[in-house]
């Protein structure tokens, strides 16, 4: 069996929001600072928090916030949006080291991944396999004898089938891609603050023309990672929300018994 090359395909983009590439991803509570209530006045005097990003233009704090996401360890990445035409969701903790734990859903259909000892396998359920089969143009009966053959099991991916998608698993190439075309990152404009899961962040806008904008939300509070990035209008609108920076990533190769050998399908 081949891997279907537009889901690896799909998947990279998503994960390429951060850059601003694309936008891929539904989640992370974000609420704007007018949003929220204003405490009852007290007799206590209270200073006003020091901005981290006193003096910096728009251009400046993306360029501080990538430089930060480049020293972060680990990282969780969630997202739901629209990619080559295809609805999809995307949830991967992944690490320096390669290792990555998440599951990824396309079109309604759902696939578990893991790479651990930078070997990447994937759990489909049914639909996922007969999904797969399908774009391959197989028969539908031969997804169903796919999807019963790998039902419960992790397929091992091979070198050549992993492809893309052992990329987005590897932390320091995802990172890689923030930097590889900074003009995505210039010419954005500071708008009001706002919350990201509860967390202060400064939003960054970028009209992009065409009705689309893209919107990055940096963290005011301890290292200034990107929060969140949206992309707004345009034929791949979506949210990408990253989080647990530095959190471990725990990632076990499977059961040898639970694994099935890609050679033994046809």
């Amino acid at each position: 069996m081949r891997a279907n090359r537009k889901i690896w395909v799909a998947t990279m983009v998503c994960a390429a929001a951060v850059a601003g590439v694309t936008g891929c991803s539904k989640g992370g509570d974000t609420k704007a600072d007018g949003d929220k209530k204003e405490p009852a006045a007290s007799a206590t005097t209270t200073q006003a928090p020091v901005d981290p990003f006193k003096g910096l233009d728009a251009d400046a704090i993306a360029d501080r916030a990538v430089t930060a996401m480049k020293g972060a360890p680990s990282l969780r990445m969630i997202g739901d949006g629209k990619a080559d035409g295809q609805q999809m969701k995307i949830d991967l903790a992944v690490d320096d080291k390669s290792a990555c734990v998440g599951k990824m859903t396309i079109d309604g259909a759902t696939a578990d991944l893991l790479q651990a000892n930078k070997v990447m396998y994937m759990k489909g359920d049914d639909k996922f396999w007969q999904s797969m089969a399908k774009s391959e143009g197989a028969p539908a009966e031969e997804g169903d004898a796919m999807a019963e053959l790998l039902k419960g099991r992790w397929m091992k991916m091979s070198d050549g089938n992993a492809g893309e998608l052992a990329d987005m698993c590897d932390l320091n190439s995802l990172i890689k891609e923030m930097d590889k075309d900074k003009s995505e990152r210039k010419g954005m404009t500071k708008g009001a603050d706002a919350e990201v899961d509860g967390l202060p962040a400064v939003t960054l806008t970028k009209n992009k023309g065409n009705g689309e904008t893209l919107t990055w939300y940096i963290a005011k509070e301890g290292e200034p990672y990107v929060l969140k990035t949206v992309e707004a209008g345009g034929k791949e609108p979506g949210t990408l929300v990253f989080s647990d920076f530095g959190k471990p990533v725990t990632a076990t190769a499977p059961p040898a018994d639970q694994v099935m050998d890609p050679s033994k399908l046809g």
